[in-house]
């Protein structure tokens, strides 16, 4: 009946009188509209059963969003609901959810189809569905709860792919909704990896019914660094977010990142390759974690340290961290470790990411005043282990420091063997780590500081030979004559009586 009220031809009263307010009707048309009248009486009456899509459930308490929230860029999709409310006609209100493709069906004009369109535009579609209908529609249309946004990530993410995220309400009689932001998709991908331009993130976006494409570039450097957020960094569903690899990397810029809450947790567990100079090469779980349990951060000298340190010959100037990117190449950069121990650039201690592989080069050159400051930092090995075998005062695997020479070495071990000890040179035999096993004599200059002809550096598991003097070897022979069943023990000093008689007589020269 209230339809008819629209059309200006009824008027109702509270007791449902009916009048017929157009006199001017023709007289064949007024029995028409009085049994019309009756029929929406009845239907009032009577009411029909209830639409498909308005919901049965008394109790339940939709989310309803404000206006502001939706800023009017939010567009209706399948899984929406929504309540319609007509001025003064109750019985065509109600509230729907969209199904999928977004056609819901409406009293008296049926399918209608809002899938893709603002708040406003599927306002005035409805409204203008039904102005053949009814006399000047009075339509408000309200988004009571929004549905899952399906987001999909790609890029210099730890973990690309899609992702349905939900949107939270607020607090209030009349809650609102908070949409989810870039960054806490970001997030919910593991965060950027190392190599992220967070300069060019692109949002993709498909607006209108027509889905045209709209990218936007947001600086979350800048809003690393200021705090300031982008106006519409709001996520929608179908958004795309794209985060590009970076030409090059800063590595101040790359530890700020690495530490921020869109990045991976510093105490995620990341497998690295050290290679190189130092004392174990291989694979490492690199595990971050408090400073105070003694593990830190996962840097590239908490790497060197699980692989037993730097040896004596490694360049730490030249240290190359390769770092693999979402494209399938590889990004090479290099970090000075000096610059670390000297300045204490933390930044040059870089936070590794997974699949990273670490090159430590050989020195060309080793200046014998760093020696000292580089077995001291805490990527060197504390010690190393050597052999010192032959006419040694104390012979046996003796522990030095990981810059110790070769000089240092014997002095370790107590000294020559001033009365047996062949003094001007002994044999350095070194356990390779490619399998071979290489010797050569080295002359000795206790004056000498470090270099590689007569004061070399000692590596771990190096065996120095210290020979007998020709003396020594003629004083065994004359005793293994003498007395072969007592052997070199049982007459030391007449062997060593004979020599000197020898050498009274000239027959033989000692040397000195």
């Amino acid at each position: 009946m209230a339809v008819f009220h629209q059309l200006g031809y009824l008027k109702v009263t509270n007791q449902i009188t009916l009048y017929i307010v157009n006199a001017s009707l023709p007289r064949q048309i007024i029995p028409i509209l009085a049994g019309l009248s009756l029929l929406a009486i009845t239907d009032i009456a009577c009411p029909p059963p209830t639409i498909a899509q308005q919901p049965t459930l008394p109790n339940a308490t939709p989310v309803r969003v404000r206006a502001s929230n939706t800023n009017g860029t939010y567009t209706l999709g399948g899984g929406d609901n929504i309540r319609i409310d007509f001025f003064d006609l109750p019985q065509f209100s109600g509230s729907y959810q969209i199904p999928a493709g977004g056609v819901i069906q409406l009293p008296l004009i049926g399918s209608i189809s809002i899938q893709g369109l603002t708040l406003e535009q599927a306002n005035t579609a409805i409204s203008n569905a039904y102005k053949p209908i009814l006399k000047r529609p009075q339509v408000t249309l309200s988004l009571q709860a929004t549905r899952p946004l399906n987001v999909w990530i790609s890029g210099e993410v730890n973990r690309p792919g899609s992702y349905t995220i939900a949107l939270n309400s607020g607090a209030g009689n009349a809650p609102s909704v908070q949409f989810p932001t870039l960054v806490q998709a970001v997030e919910k991908a593991q965060g950027v990896t190392q190599v992220a331009d967070i300069r060019r993130v692109e949002l993709r976006r498909r607006v209108g019914r027509v889905g045209q494409l709209q990218t936007t570039t947001f600086d979350l450097w800048q809003y690393l660094r200021t705090g300031n957020v982008p106006v519409d960094i709001t996520l929608r569903d179908g958004d795309a977010i794209f985060v590009p690899t970076a030409t090059a990397v800063n590595l101040a810029e790359a530890r700020q990142i690495a530490i921020s809450s869109f990045a991976s947790p510093t105490n995620q567990a990341r497998t690295v390759g050290v290679v190189g100079e130092v004392v174990r090469p291989g694979r490492y779980v690199v595990v971050g974690g408090d400073t105070s349990s003694g593990q830190g951060l996962p840097t590239v000298t908490r790497a060197i340290q699980l692989a037993g340190g730097l040896k004596p010959q490694a360049d730490i100037r030249q240290v190359l961290v390769r770092r693999p990117t979402s494209g399938g190449t590889e990004k090479i950069f290099t970090v000075n470790l000096w610059q670390l121990l000297e300045s204490g650039d933390v930044n040059q201690d870089t936070i590794l990411q997974d699949g990273d592989s670490l090159v430590v080069l050989t020195a060309t050159e080793i200046n014998p005043a760093e020696i000292s400051q580089i077995a001291d930092a805490s990527f060197s090995p504390a010690k190393i282990q050597v052999n010192v075998v032959g006419e040694i005062v104390r012979p046996g695997v003796v522990e030095v420091a990981s810059n110790t020479t070769l000089n240092q070495a014997l002095m370790a071990a107590g000294g020559f063997n001033s009365s047996r000890a062949k003094k001007s040179s002994v044999e350095l035999i070194r356990l390779n780590f490619d399998g071979t096993v290489s010797r050569r004599m080295v002359e000795i200059d206790f004056a000498q500081g470090i270099n590689e002809q007569n004061n070399p550096l000692v590596r771990s598991k190096d065996i120095i030979v210290v020979r007998r003097s020709t003396t020594a070897g003629v004083i065994d022979n004359i005793n293994l004559i003498l007395n072969p069943a007592a052997g070199i023990l049982a007459v030391p000093s007449a062997g060593n009586a004979i020599i000197s008689l020898l050498n009274n007589l000239g027959l033989i020269r000692l040397p000195r």
